[in-house]
């Protein structure tokens, strides 16, 4: 008895016409009845398997991250406690409880005396500017976010007991948390005491979340901390939802707008919030890909800048994420297009030559952090999987997972795919 070949190649290659195809042939009166009963099971069990997502196209992250994490996770256990209020800005109007940043390409006027008010230098950031607040925001999701993706793949307590230390002392501690809100961020001296924008400097937190519910059911996770957790990223979202620098960030016309709803998404899963996710849904699809990208998948926002090239990514990344955090059976993002195509399939069609070989890139270089990109995009991973592309999932192995280069670091929000998969 010969077996079917062409439902074979069909698991080769995830296509579900092929499938039918094979199902089409195998009820074939010329074939003998217990063949043709045969293929028939056979290619209705391969057309139930191209249902699942990342049939095809699907790779380990937990065994391929493992050593990586686990080295990650080692360090975190030794930290102390990070707290920003360790860290006084001398030029915020806030308390020492309340995150401070300033506009990263604002540098002083060399036309004044006292520096003031800070001059724009579009696309180059200035290494005077305090950080340490951001810093603190960044190490305290890089050891979280290890510990969850260790727990995840150990179950052994110690790193959900560690991370439970962490997070009560930056969020819920009373002495050492961390306001949730924003009024200070991405100030600018002599010009205004903080913008909408510096809701970007939190885009780091969206990680944080997952980890918290990877280690949801170790017992040695503290019930109180993560009540504390909830409160603190629900209150952050309702500030973020209701100020005037919120809403100016929820409504911009660029990255900023997509940055913010991821965080929303992301904390929405944590604190169970189903309408705040709808609503990052809804502006993904009527917004982001409907206002913001153009025909052939780019984002002329991002392409308009002095680094166009780390724009494009940063915001295909987050868009990314956006449809691997909020798409459901119902509503799959990764399946959505306008009626001219436009989608997530066309922005990483768009955007994949180049992140394969830099050298094709049409424009000039970016003006800073040239050399450092592309690293290990999570779009490559995330859409690799979803929409069953393994050379995206290729490149996503070769690249490199932890880029050395600062601005590269700050502009990748997710430092352990492991906490985001399905």
């Amino acid at each position: 008895m010969s077996f079917p070949t062409r439902p074979f190649l069909f698991v080769c290659s995830r296509r579900r016409e092929e499938a039918e195809t094979a199902i089409k042939t195998s009820v074939s009166a010329s074939l003998p009845r217990r063949l043709r009963c045969f293929k028939l099971l056979l290619a209705s069990a391969l057309l139930v398997l191209a249902a699942e997502p990342t049939f095809a196209a699907a790779i380990d992250v937990a065994a391929i991250d493992r050593a990586r994490i686990l080295k990650t996770a080692a360090a975190a256990l030794k930290l102390e406690p990070i707290t920003i209020t360790k860290f006084r800005a001398k030029l915020s109007e806030g308390g020492e409880h309340d995150f401070y940043s300033n506009g990263d390409y604002w540098w002083p006027n060399p036309n004044t005396t006292n520096g003031l008010p800070y001059v724009q230098r579009d696309g180059q950031s200035n290494p005077g500017n305090f950080v340490a607040h951001r810093q603190c925001v960044n190490s305290l999701r890089d050891a979280v976010a290890a510990l969850g993706a260790a727990y995840k793949v150990t179950g052994d307590d110690r790193y959900a007991v560690k991370a439970a230390e962490l997070l009560r002392v930056f969020f819920v501690d009373p002495q050492t948390r961390m306001n949730p809100s924003l009024n200070y961020a991405q100030a600018i001296p002599g010009v205004t005491p903080g913008r909408g924008i510096g809701i970007i400097d939190t885009l780091h937190l969206a990680e944080v979340p997952l980890a918290v519910l990877a280690m949801d059911k170790s017992k040695a996770f503290p019930p109180e901390v993560f009540a504390g957790l909830k409160d603190w990223f629900r209150d952050y979202s309702e500030w973020m939802l209701t100020s005037k620098n919120g809403n100016d960030e929820a409504n911009a016309g660029n990255n900023h707008a997509v940055a913010y709803w991821l965080q929303i998404a992301c904390f929405a899963r944590l604190t169970g919030d189903e309408a705040r996710l709808a609503e990052s849904r809804r502006r993904f699809k009527e917004v982001f890909v409907a206002k913001q990208m153009t025909n052939d998948g780019s984002f002329p926002q991002e392409l308009r800048r002095t680094k166009p090239y780390a724009y494009s990514i940063f915001q295909l990344d987050n868009m990314a994420s956006l449809c691997q955090i909020a798409s459901t059976p119902e509503v799959d993002l990764w399946k959505f297009e306008t009626a001219d195509g436009r989608g997530i399939r066309k922005a990483m069609t768009f955007l994949y030559p180049f992140l394969a070989d830099k050298s094709k890139w049409p424009r000039k270089p970016d003006v800073q952090a040239w050399e450092g990109w592309p690293a290990r995009q999570p779009c490559l991973l995330f859409a690799g999987m979803a929409l069953n592309e393994p050379k995206y999932l290729e490149l996503w192995r070769k690249l490199e997972p932890d880029p050395t280069d600062a601005e590269v670091k700050r502009n990748i929000a997710i430092t352990q795919p492991l906490l985001w998969m399905k």
